[in-house]
């Protein structure tokens, strides 16, 4: 179960109202976000504090601390670029970082920038509400605590509200249960037990095949078979990480360029323009490689159902070949949705975990979970006898952290009613009706198609400096204005809908995971380079479409 903040006493409570006071801005989260925006917001002179409802620094990386849980992008570049001096100080271990040393990298960068003296942790922010007549947020934390500030910044991340299928019969289960974003920080053992794990998403496909090794016996319970790319993952040797820093500025450069935020670019050549022989090679040489460079292969993979059915086809036969029980490699193959039109995991030995005598998968799309019973676990074809159960279900991604927060805008309109058919945003950065609100990396940003630390520090620097702007003409509020915000969210419906994105009927891109959810494609698909661009070109007209009031 999640690790919950301590609680507070009425004495405590008290103590805290007392020492309420206003800054110049709150930020919510201290994650790879929240701890950027607190270093440019101080650095500009402002007064600032985070409010972060775990016990310790991470966001993402402080809650998830599954078997197996690390990055799926590499970590030369899965870091902050705002210091050089950070970037030729950190010594990476891994080609993939596992959890433990990102966590350890985010604690280095709060000690190294001294940031920690404006974080109060195990503050979990309940309400934000906007002072009509003062031009100011007003934001309550649980433990009673009141801060006001003229500037609110959510850094609460994309994929941090965990999202805990409602099976009937869970409260009654006699064994443990976990969600992979919500585990224990003291770790569970596994040995001798039955275990179940619902889910087969990039955090089901990590830890997966750690769990069997640890399991007496393993029941995976999958819903939607996915593609999956080997890692590769090893040990960054000394002289590949001395390469590395020499050329960090170059590195970098690259990322802020790129589709993705990787740095890499996407081949020009399409798939069809090949050969059959030299399009194979050019897969086989990607899946050696491993890694999320597989789907940089070809320029048209999501825009091209039949260049990336050759992309699919490629990974159906690589499974064929992996997994030793022909039905079961049926039931891992994915049919129903294109290659990459939902999340693409990387993996380590995650098919080659099928051929384990002690691993049974069960297929809920054809035999639905229809309840949890003290024992175990039961769907439509019979009953699976479980010790522990461990949800790999993913996150109510995007809007949830933000709706899970009472947010209160001009006049008192919720955020809740304002996104009840889905997320309207302009830019990603600001919601209509909520002034001087700042979402980074919110729905309408490219966000969770790049990597994550590109897209924070653009949107950190963006509003760090539209701050600036706003402090140095005596600004009180910035609003997006409703039209612009109308023009932005066609806008990113039509690039979605010029790519294969929205074909993946079940993905969390669409909210299709969260029963309930409106199904609109959240992040921006039109690319971080591009994306950038327009930013910029917004700051540079005036702050076009956003309402600026002195």
């Amino acid at each position: 179960m999640r690790p919950r903040a301590p609680r507070f006493t009425v004495a405590d409570v008290t103590a805290a109202q007392q020492e309420h006071e206003d800054v110049d801005a709150v930020v919510i989260g201290a994650g790879f976000a929240g701890l950027y925006m607190l270093h440019r917001l101080r650095g500009s002179g402002m007064s600032v504090v985070v409010l972060e409802a775990g016990d310790g620094i991470g966001g993402t990386w402080f809650w998830n601390r599954y078997p197996g849980a690390r990055c799926d992008s590499e970590s030369s570049y899965y870091s902050y670029s705002f210091s050089d001096e950070l970037q030729q100080e950190w010594e990476w271990t891994e080609r993939y970082p596992r959890q433990p040393e990102i966590l350890a990298y985010l604690n280095h960068v709060a000690d190294r920038f001294d940031l920690r003296r404006d974080i109060r942790l195990g503050r979990r922010v309940t309400a934000a509400t906007f002072d009509d007549g003062g031009d100011r947020w007003e934001v309550l934390t649980d433990t009673g605590e009141r801060w006001s500030a003229p500037f609110l910044v959510t850094a609460v991340g994309c994929l941090s509200s965990a999202n805990i299928p409602k099976i009937p019969g869970l409260d009654a289960f006699d064994g443990e249960w976990f969600h992979t974003g919500m585990w224990p920080h003291e770790g569970v053992s596994f040995a001798g037990k039955r275990v179940g794990v619902v889910g087969t998403g990039s955090t089901g496909i990590q830890a997966i095949p750690v769990i069997a090794a640890e399991a007496d016996h393993l029941t995976v319970f999958q819903r939607t078979a996915n593609y999956s790319i080997p890692a590769r993952n090893g040990p960054l040797a000394p002289a590949e990480q001395a390469e590395v820093k020499r050329n960090y500025d170059a590195i970098r450069d690259l990322q802020r360029s790129t589709t993705n935020g990787h740095p890499y670019r996407i081949s020009e050549r399409t798939a069809l323009s090949v050969t059959d022989d030299e399009r194979d090679a050019i897969y086989a040489a990607a899946w050696e490689r491993g890694g999320l460079r597989f789907r940089a292969s070809f320029a048209d993979l999501l825009t091209d159902a039949d260049a990336n059915e050759t992309a699919s086809e490629f990974i159906r036969a690589r499974i064929a070949e992996t997994v030793q029980d022909a039905g079961v490699a049926e039931m891992l193959t994915p049919r129903d949705h294109p290659f990459a039109t939902k999340r693409p995991p990387i993996d380590t030995h995650y098919f080659e975990t099928y051929n384990r005598d002690d691993v049974t998968l069960v297929d809920v799309k054809a035999s639905p979970i229809e309840e949890v019973t003290p024992t175990g676990m039961r769907t439509a074809a019979g009953h699976h006898e479980l010790d522990t159960i461990v949800f790999a279900t993913g996150f109510d991604a995007m809007t949830g952290p933000l709706l899970g927060i009472d947010v209160r805008g001009t006049g008192g309109a919720t955020l809740r009613d304002a996104w009840a058919e889905g997320p309207k945003t302009y830019l990603g950065l600001q919601v209509a009706g909520f002034p001087n609100l700042f979402t980074i990396t919110g729905p309408g940003s490219p966000s969770v198609l790049t990597n994550m630390p590109t897209s924070i520090e653009q949107h950190v620097d963006w509003i760090t400096d539209c701050i600036a702007h706003l402090r140095e003409q005596g600004v009180r509020r910035i609003e997006a204005v409703p039209e612009a915000q109308e023009a932005w969210v066609a806008h990113t419906n039509e690039v979605a809908a010029a790519t294969l994105l929205p074909r993946a009927g079940s993905s969390w891109y669409l909210g299709a995971n969260v029963p309930g959810k409106p199904r609109v494609f959240m992040p921006y698909a039109g690319g971080f380079a591009a994306y950038t661009r327009r930013c910029d070109e917004v700051a540079a007209a005036g702050y076009e479409g956003f309402a600026l009031s002195r």
